[in-house]
């Protein structure tokens, strides 16, 4: 069995409700964004730091990119592609004139208020609380549901 799956049986087992499995599908995905949204929000030092060109989010995505190629060589191309849509949402919204460490930091709020809710439902700890690991295997988890509708193995 793979590394990968290994993590991603692990972190099923804390996972087993419906309305946990719910919770998270649309919280972790959040979670990730609004993340992304906060390294976006660091000021980059250099004089040609347009936000849309670079900022430490891409910095922050290269890595994490690289930790879940390390793990799959076809799932990371579809948190690359989520990576993306992430930089294109912190890009729409500082566009619309909002604060993107704000906007982001309300739905941080939001989505782990959902996600402790949904362990509280299902009865057992985030899997994150025994390995901080399994912070970035949570959407793993979530996009490995996607590449199974999608008939893509892992």
């Amino acid at each position: 069995m793979s590394k990968l799956q290994t993590l991603l049986d692990e972190y099923a087992v804390s996972h087993q409700n419906a309305t946990n499995k719910s919770i998270h599908f649309i919280c972790v995905p959040l979670i990730f964004f609004s993340i992304v949204g906060f390294f976006y929000s660091i000021p980059v030092p250099f004089q040609f730091s347009d936000p849309a060109y670079f900022n430490f989010a891409l910095l922050m995505l290269v890595l994490v990119t690289v930790y879940y190629f390390m793990l799959s060589r076809t799932l990371w191309i579809g948190m690359l592609l989520f990576s993306v849509i992430c930089i294109m949402g912190c890009n729409a919204i500082k566009t619309a004139g909002l604060p993107v460490f704000l906007v982001c930091l309300g739905i941080f709020v939001l989505a782990w208020i959902g996600q402790f809710y949904g362990h509280h439902v299902e009865g057992k700890k985030p899997s994150f609380f025994k390995d901080l690991q399994f912070l970035l295997i949570g959407p793993a988890w979530i996009m490995s549901f996607v590449y199974k509708k999608l008939g893509i193995a892992l």
